[in-house]
């Protein structure tokens, strides 16, 4: 039943939107089925089916609240799928808008934008999903808070932060494994430094930036984040016109690391 899937796996570019995807089942089991659109997101965790169900609907609860113990409650289970889903096709109908001065943001990004959609890259190009990633961050910070159901998408996350920490706003960008955070990291620092430099009175854009990484390895290899080192992504992978690389030198980036130990518990 499942030849085909096993056979072609991958079905879209990783260069372009993710057009179609194969069916699974409510089991997260392959069906055979291609559908012509892109997979909503979802939690799916693929394993084999099991002869008989050995856990009840409250013991699956009961695991999956464990797993947040101290953050979910039976009352409260905090499912963001929905919103993903939303501010994905809020996005998709932004990034369809064909002339760049109906697109809400400023000269700079939009500049940027056309260069990383469309650039003739010579080494490594931008994959769909990093892009992606920036144009979130993008239409939230810029083109959101212009439109009713922008604000409404800003509160709603607004509340969940509030909920979840209280005083500290945090959103986060998801990412699969070897799909190039450090990339997207690089793009933003680019996003926000540009604009934060040519835009000094803008409250919206920053210059400064801390970076956290588990361990003095990550850290290691994050110093491609800083504008002046030998391999900075910013000139190595073209992330950045020749012309506004410049700018990128009045960025203030601090990349430090934390661990734990026994003195620390």
């Amino acid at each position: 039943m499942t030849e085909q899937f096993f056979e072609k796996p991958i079905l879209n570019s990783p260069y372009a939107y993710p057009a179609h995807h194969w069916e699974l089942d409510a089991d997260g089991q392959p069906t055979n089925r291609i559908l012509e659109f892109r997979r909503t997101a979802r939690f799916v965790t693929p394993v084999p089916k099991p002869k008989k169900r050995r856990q009840s609907q409250d013991q699956q609860l009961a695991l999956v609240l464990g797993e947040g113990a101290g953050v979910s409650t039976a009352e409260q289970l905090y499912d963001p799928t929905g919103n993903i889903n939303a501010i994905r096709a809020h996005v998709d109908r932004w990034r369809q808008i064909p002339d760049p001065s109906q697109w809400g943001v400023t000269p700079e990004t939009q500049r940027l934008l056309q260069h990383w959609r469309s650039h003739p890259f010579q080494g490594v190009r931008p994959f769909f999903c990093q892009v992606e990633a920036v144009e979130t961050a993008i239409w939230l910070a810029e083109v959101a808070p212009n439109s009713a159901q922008g604000k409404a998408t800003l509160e709603l996350l607004q509340r969940a932060s509030e909920q979840a920490n209280p005083a500290l706003e945090r959103i986060a960008l998801k990412l699969a494994t070897g799909a190039g955070k450090t990339t997207v990291m690089a793009m933003l620092i680019a996003w926000q430094t540009i604009n934060a430099v040519r835009r000094p009175q803008s409250r919206r854009f920053t210059r400064g930036f801390l970076i956290v990484t588990p361990g003095i390895t990550i850290k290691d290899r994050l110093r491609v984040l800083q504008p002046s080192d030998p391999d900075s992504y910013y000139k190595s992978r073209e992330l950045v016109p020749g012309d506004m690389l410049d700018d990128l030198n009045r960025a203030k980036i601090v990349i430090t690391n934390y661990s734990f130990s026994d003195n620390h518990l």
